[in-house]
C-alpha cells in the first residue's frame, strides 16, 4: 500500500515539473525579441507601363441601313444576311398596293387625255386636208400640228402616271425602278430583318422608313467603348491600343485611338466618355460585327529604368522610403534611404534616383515556417 502511494506522489511530482518547465520555457521564448528575416532584392532594368482598360465592342465603321423609296408589300427577297453584295445589285422587291383615292384620279386623268387627243386629232387631220389644198396659212397648220402633238404628250404622262400609281414605275423607266430595292454600297449584309409579306414603308418626313437591309464594309472595323472620367485626361488621340476580343481570348489586336468624346454621358452614376480606335484585323481571321471586347490603352510608359517591386517601397507624406542593406550578419541591418520615384504599374515602381543596380534593399519578411520546410 505504501509502495503504491509512494508511486502516485513520483507521477505527480514528475507532471508538476513538466508542467514547472513548460511555462518556464513558453515565458522564456515570448520573452525573447523576434527577428524578422527579410528577402534581399536588387533593382533591375526594365520597362513600366501604366495602362487603362475601356470595355465595348467591335462593329464596322460605317453601316448602312437600305430602306425603300416606296411603300407596300415585300414580294421577294434575294439576299441573305452573310452574302457580299456590290453597289446597285437587288436585295430585294416590293409590290406597290395602290391608293385609291390616286389610283381613281390617275384613271380619270387618262380618261380625259383619251377624249382630248381624240378631238383634236380630227381637228389636225381637217387642217391637214385644208392645208394640202391651200386653203389655210401655214402659221394655222402648225398650230394645229402643236397643239396635236402636245395632246399626244398628255396622254402618254398620264398613262406614265397610272402605270406609276398601279405598278410603282413607268413603263418608259422601267430600269429605274423603285420597286426594286438596290445597294446602295459594296459589303456584306448583316442583316435583313424583312420576309417576303411584310408592309414596308418608305422614308419620308414623319418616318425614317422600314430598313430592308443593313450593308457594311466588314474591312474597316473599329472598337467603340467607353472611359472612365477619372482616366480620361490621360488618354490621348493616335495613342496605341491593346485590343482582347471575348471571341479569341489567346490573342490580342492591335489599334489606335482616333476619337475621343467631348462630351460625357452619366450612365448608372458615372460619367463615361465614348471612344473609338481602328482596328488592324489580319486577313486570316474573320470578326463578326459585335463582338464584346476590351481595350488596353497605355497612359504612360517608362523604358530601360531602374525597377523594384512597390512592396518594398514606404510612403511617408509625399516621400518613398527603402531600406538599404548594411549588414546581414549576424542578423539583417537596414539603413533608411529615401528615393525619387517615377510611374508605377501596381506590382513593379520606377525608381528614377537613389539607388543603382548594385543596391541590396529590403523586400518582402521571409516566413519562419516556410523557410523551415525549405530546409527539409
Amino acid at each position: 500500500m505504501k509502495k503504491k502511494k509512494k508511486a502516485g506522489l513520483i507521477i505527480l511530482l514528475v507532471i508538476m515539473g513538466i508542467a514547472v518547465f513548460s511555462t518556464f520555457r513558453f515565458l522564456w521564448d515570448k520573452s525573447r525579441p523576434k527577428i524578422t528575416v527579410y528577402e534581399i532584392i536588387t533593382p533591375v532594368k526594365g520597362t513600366v507601363e501604366n495602362k487603362t482598360v475601356a470595355t465595348g465592342k467591335v462593329e464596322p465603321r460605317d453601316e448602312i441601313l437600305i430602306k425603300p423609296q416606296i411603300s407596300g408589300i415585300v414580294s421577294e427577297v434575294y439576299r441573305e444576311a452573310g452574302e457580299m453584295i456590290r453597289s446597285g445589285e437587288v436585295i430585294a422587291s416590293v409590290k406597290v398596293i395602290p391608293e385609291m383615292g390616286q389610283l381613281n384620279s390617275a384613271e380619270s386623268r387618262l380618261k380625259v387625255a383619251g377624249i382630248n387627243l381624240r378631238q383634236i386629232e380630227t381637228e389636225y387631220s381637217r387642217q391637214s386636208e385644208l392645208f394640202g389644198k391651200g386653203i389655210i396659212s401655214k402659221e394655222e397648220f402648225d398650230a394645229s400640228e402643236s397643239a396635236y402633238r402636245k395632246a399626244q404628250e398628255e396622254k402618254s404622262n398620264a398613262e406614265d402616271a397610272l402605270d406609276i400609281v398601279k405598278e410603282g414605275v413607268s413603263k418608259k423607266y422601267a430600269g429605274m425602278s423603285n420597286t426594286q430595292i438596290r445597294s446602295t454600297i459594296s459589303g456584306m449584309i448583316l442583316d435583313v430583318p424583312v420576309k417576303v409579306g411584310n408592309s414596308v414603308i418608305q422614308a419620308n418626313t414623319f418616318n425614317d422608313g422600314t430598313t430592308i437591309a443593313s450593308v457594311a464594309n466588314m474591312n474597316d472595323l473599329i472598337f467603340r467603348g467607353n472611359i472612365d472620367e477619372t482616366e480620361v485626361g490621360r488618354v490621348r488621340e493616335g495613342t496605341d491600343v491593346k485590343l482582347s476580343i471575348g471571341a479569341f481570348s489567346d490573342r490580342q489586336f492591335d489599334a489606335k485611338l482616333e476619337y475621343i468624346a467631348p462630351k460625357g454621358l452619366e450612365q448608372n452614376g458615372a460619367v463615361l466618355f465614348e471612344i473609338k480606335a481602328a482596328v488592324k484585323i489580319p486577313d486570316s481571321i474573320f470578326i463578326r460585327a459585335g463582338y464584346s471586347a476590351n481595350a488596353e490603352i497605355i497612359t504612360g510608359q517608362a523604358t530601360d529604368v531602374f525597377t523594384i517591386p512597390e512592396s518594398s517601397v514606404e510612403f511617408s507624406n509625399d516621400s518613398a522610403y527603402v531600406h538599404v542593406l548594411r549588414a546581414e550578419q549576424p542578423v539583417q541591418v537596414f539603413d533608411r534611404k529615401r528615393i525619387a520615384i517615377g510611374l508605377s504599374d501596381g506590382i513593379k515602381i520606377e525608381v528614377r534616383e537613389g539607388l543603382s543596380s548594385e543596391t541590396r534593399i529590403r523586400g518582402n519578411a521571409i516566413d519562419p515556417k516556410l523557410k523551415k520546410t525549405e530546409r527539409k
